[in-house]
């Protein structure tokens, strides 16, 4: 069966808006990371174009990946999303294997395939999302009015997160279990279901304090990062120099201090500081707008879906769209000092081939999803933008 068959005599809608908030970060990345990355890219390699010129191979793949992707129907993506989820558990079982598993900075999450490594917890993410999108359109009764339907997919989130501690991978547990709750509360979950979880998960907390109190000072070492400032503190302490350096408007694109060997992962994890320093408060305004522009418009594409009764779409562009909001809101908040470190990397601008690829695949799906609503809807320039109104295109979708 050739799954893009359907799409062979129609065209493809494009989501313009969401192309132009993408390729708009993705540009500022580029010229971040060039900034960022020189200096230890000629230390490391003798090459200051090293890791740019890795980043661009990156991009051109994750490019054409999108162009194959974007054409899958969501309906097969629907079909194949338990498939999905039980191929991230395998991959990562798989990187825990020695000999399989490639070690970087003392955590296990890379599979090298040939002459490129895949970061599992990316794909597991991904995958997670896409299968709890077909979980919500197929039992979201059951989620609305059963505590059954509430708990089933944190049993699966469960597992997951026991394989991701192994690595370990805190960020990604965070990330992955925050958009799982998004996505349960707008399919209509009971609030009380939330309070319980949240309870349990503070009791958690309370414990780890009385059994294990390093590990809870560890990961509150960033509240006040100067009583360790050349331990645990260091990190955070170049990252807000970076930021005081910036001002309103920067010292320049180039100019940045700290990456220059102050502060440590600034092509990134901290990359966003590079950004603080370089274009001050106006590039980071300029940046957090790109990503809440591209965020409300998966929202929105959510929304109409859900209003034209396509459940899967709707709750996959919800999904799609926490999963990118909350990396950058975590990112963020780790460069600012307001969350522990979690080794998550900006969405579209940091280095990183397996965080560049499977980003590009999230904004492919949503660009399917835009092309599934735009056959069975039609817009009037008011209703595109505000989705005040949303009228059924019978005769389009039966044409198509």
């Amino acid at each position: 069966m050739n799954i893009f068959s359907r799409d062979k005599q129609a065209a493809f809608y494009y989501d313009y808006w969401l192309i132009l908030a993408t390729c708009s970060l993705l540009a500022i990345g580029f010229l971040l990371l060039a900034s960022a990355s020189m200096g230890i890219s000629d230390k490391w390699y003798h090459n200051p174009l090293h890791f740019l010129s890795h980043q661009t191979i990156y991009l051109i793949v994750s490019l054409i990946v999108v162009y194959f992707v974007k054409q899958v129907p969501l309906s097969f993506l629907e079909r194949i999303s338990g498939y999905l989820l039980l191929a991230s558990m395998l991959l990562l079982t798989l990187v825990l294997i020695p000999g399989i598993g490639r070690e970087v900075n003392g955590s296990i999450r890379w599979i090298r395939l040939g002459i490129v490594s895949i970061q599992v917890s990316e794909f597991a993410k991904s995958a997670m999302v896409i299968y709890i999108a077909s979980y919500l359109s197929r039992r979201q009764e059951e989620v609305r009015a059963n505590i059954k339907g509430f708990i089933k997919p944190l049993v699966l989130l469960g597992i997951i997160s026991c394989l991701l501690i192994l690595e370990p991978d805190f960020g990604a547990i965070v990330v992955m279990i925050l958009t799982m709750l998004g996505m349960m509360y707008l399919a209509g979950a009971r609030l009380w279901q939330f309070i319980i979880l949240l309870l349990l998960v503070g009791a958690a907390l309370a414990t780890l304090a009385v059994v294990s109190p390093y590990r809870l000072m560890r990961l509150t070492s960033f509240l006040n990062p100067w009583a360790k400032p050349f331990d645990s503190g260091y990190q955070l302490i170049q990252s807000l120099i970076a930021f005081g350096r910036g001002g309103i408007f920067g010292v320049g694109l180039g100019n940045s201090i700290q990456k220059l060997f102050y502060l440590p992962e600034a092509h990134t994890d901290f990359l966003f500081a590079v950004l603080a320093e370089e274009f001050g408060i106006f590039g980071q305004v300029i940046v957090l707008s790109l990503f809440s522009f591209l965020i409300a418009r998966s929202l929105h594409l959510g929304q109409i879906a859900a209003k034209i009764k396509n459940h899967f779409a709707s709750y996959l562009a919800y999904g799609m769209g926490l999963l990118i909001g909350l990396q950058m809101i975590i990112n963020v908040g780790v460069n600012i000092g307001l969350l522990p470190t979690k080794g998550l990397t900006l969405p579209f601008m940091s280095y990183g081939g397996s965080s560049m690829l499977f980003n590009c695949i999230i904004i492919a799906i949503l660009l399917r999803v835009h092309h599934e609503i735009t056959v069975g809807t039609v817009f009037t320039p008011k209703t595109y933008f505000l989705n005040t109104k949303v009228k059924v295109k019978s005769t389009h979708a039966k044409s198509n």
